[in-house]
């Protein structure tokens, strides 16, 4: 039966904290737990709460009562107990946890509440489907190793909270009510009851607030901010997510990326007890699409793409020459101790680049016996296999693999193929941690099937001052002062330096090919700010969910959010998103319409 709390019930201490110097105390202590044992006369509860498992003992002998109660026990059940620590004895010290040396025994045990059986077992690492575990998030969140993530997401806001206000920046709240925004991901639209026919948005990001408290003067701020943003969704995306959203007034690019060091300093040192040298490296964009075909490129490893275009413009492989004539490229990777890969596993990286668009794969293995096979060697003269050789450095033991394309679907391939092999090789050690600043930008890219530009980051950002007078004559060639922080291949922040002359602002909606008339519809407000005094700016924000993912080495950032949605931007626990009451939906002029 169920017992409350009394004023009396004050727990000592958490339950992973007691240890060899509490021998002889009174305690009280709460939790769940974990597992009961009864060895006939004696019975063992393992009780479980955020810090750790402390064992308690009974027997039939001192404290019959208690003992009767622990025999009614069952995992989850909620307890309060109260007794003596004592040693547990040589012969029966538990090592692996770090309360092992010791017990408590009870001589009064209160159920506070009874439990069904748990779906699942509540341990680490557990191997049941996600969608239980997600159905059921309140259980799940209280294995140990889900209850560290979140606690060291905790810890992570802390450090930032404390860097940045140590460093002058301001907390301010933005709203998340705000006006829908035409440009990036679809907006989470939200009727408004008062106002009919018109809608909020949800903010995909604070980023036009942040910019309208620099001109309001508070010069720099900090916000850890909720956005959203109506998108499929990843491994690393959620369609609700936390940014460590900042902004500096008077700054440059410089000034961003030396604050934002000291702060990824201080975390790593603070949370991983790393020494993250400074500065960090920078790699222009133009320079990391070249070398590993992404602007995310990941450091952990090699596979460095070699362009070898030149090399087979004018061979008679209509693969390769006809991809040149096109005006694409022809691309390798030399995947250095690759030649262990089977013929079915090659097949299966022939599949794998088709899933980024690429007709195919070609290759060349090098065994170590000096065996070789290809798929396209016979069709090269000698000279032309000879010339990719050396330019490719391939030895005994070597994989080569080669895509020939349009130049988006070659970088795009090969850029995911080089991390896709090292995966399968083993290569990608999550605590290996490689940070590097991609910058230089495009500022702009096109849409071919819209025949129009779109913002690369967003319409906001500041061309570089050489490339200005392009965004006449060839948008496409404008490079932006803009910057991403990259570890371990994953883009964990980015930001750039603002627009802040009104006429350059308008000039870029323009380029967008918003007419005047648009833009002073959807930013009129801001324009009419910049006319008040503008001091330059720049800003930044980090994903604080990819953020933790990456400093604790896990590949899903559902690991590190409490209560996150699936696949289809679901939550499993409560059912959301749901049907909507009839008279909400009258209250706000809305009228649902059933698919057949």
């Amino acid at each position: 039966m169920a017992s409350l709390l009394t004023k009396y019930d004050k727990r000592t201490k958490y339950c992973g904290q007691f240890s060899a110097s509490d021998i002889g105390a009174e305690v009280c202590v709460m939790g769940w737990c974990q597992r009961q044992r009864d060895l006939g006369g004696l019975i063992f509860i393992d009780l479980r709460d955020r810090t750790g498992i402390v064992q308690l003992a009974f027997d039939n002998t001192d404290y019959k009562e208690a003992y009767d109660t622990a025999f009614t026990v069952r995992s989850e059940f909620v307890l309060c107990a109260k007794g003596t620590v004592r040693s547990r004895g040589e012969g029966a010290i538990n090592k692996n946890i770090p309360t092992g040396e010791i017990e408590i025994y009870v001589r009064e045990l209160k159920i506070l509440s009874e439990a069904l059986t748990p779906p699942f077992a509540i341990v680490e690492k557990s191997d049941v489907k996600p969608e239980l575990r997600l159905k059921y998030r309140y259980l799940d969140l209280r294995r140990p190793d889900l209850q560290n993530n979140i606690i060291a997401r905790s810890k992570v806001v802390k450090i930032t909270r404390d860097f940045f206000a140590e460093n002058g920046f301001i907390d301010i709240e933005t709203p998340n009510l705000i006006k829908p925004t035409p440009e990036g991901a679809r907006d989470y639209l939200v009727p408004s009851r008062v106002h009919p026919g018109k809608f909020y948005a949800l903010p995909q990001s604070p980023q036009l607030y942040k910019q309208m408290l620099m001109l309001s003067g508070f010069d720099r701020y900090i916000q850890i901010a909720r956005c959203y943003r109506d998108e499929d969704l990843r491994a690393d995306r959620q369609p609700e997510f936390t940014q460590i959203d900042e902004e500096m007034s008077f700054a440059t690019q410089e000034d961003v990326i030396e604050t934002n060091e000291r702060f990824l300093q201080r975390v790593f040192k603070e949370f991983l007890n790393i020494d993250l040298p400074l500065p960090l490296p920078r790699m222009s964009y133009a320079e990391a699409m070249e070398r590993y075909g992404s602007d995310k490129p990941d450091l952990r490893f090699g596979f460095e793409l070699k362009n070898i275009s030149d090399i087979v413009a004018n061979c008679e492989f209509k693969v390769f020459s006809g991809a040149v004539e096109m005006g694409g490229s022809v691309r390798a990777i030399n995947i250095t101790g690759g030649a262990g890969f089977s013929r079915k596993e090659i097949d299966s990286l022939v599949e794998y680049v088709k899933t980024y668009k690429a007709k195919g794969l070609a290759w060349y293995k090098h065994a170590i016996d000096g065996t070789v096979s290809s798929s396209y060697a016979k069709f090269l003269s000698d000279e032309e296999n000879a010339a990719i050789l050396e330019r490719t450095e391939v030895k005994a033991g070597d994989l080569l693999l080669i895509v020939a394309d349009k130049n988006s679907v070659v970088f795009d391939s090969l850029g995911a193929l080089r991390r896709e092999v090292a995966s399968r090789m083993g290569l990608l050690d999550p605590h290996d941690y490689k940070l590097l600043w991609v910058t230089e930008f495009p500022l702009l890219e096109y849409d071919e099937e819209d025949g129009r530009f779109y913002a690369k980051h967003h319409p906001f950002t500041m061309p570089m001052e050489e490339d200005m007078p392009y965004l006449d004559t060839d948008p496409g060639r404008v490079r932006a002062i803009a910057y991403d922080i990259v570890i371990n291949g994953t883009e964990a922040g980015g930001g750039s330096v603002r627009l802040h002359i009104p006429e350059i602002q308008q000039k870029m909606f323009s380029v967008l090919g918003m007419s005047k008339e648009e833009y002073e519809l959807k930013f009129g407000f801001m324009l009419e700010a910049y006319r008040y005094g503008a001091p330059p700016h720049a800003g930044l924000a980090f994903g604080l969910d990819r953020l933790v993912a990456l400093l604790l080495g896990i590949e899903d950032i559902r690991d590190v959010i409490a209560f996150p949605k699936v696949q289809n931007a679901s939550e499993l626990m409560s059912g959301c998103p749901a049907f909507a009451d009839g008279k909400a939906l009258d209250e706000l002029g809305i009228k649902v319409t059933e698919e057949e």
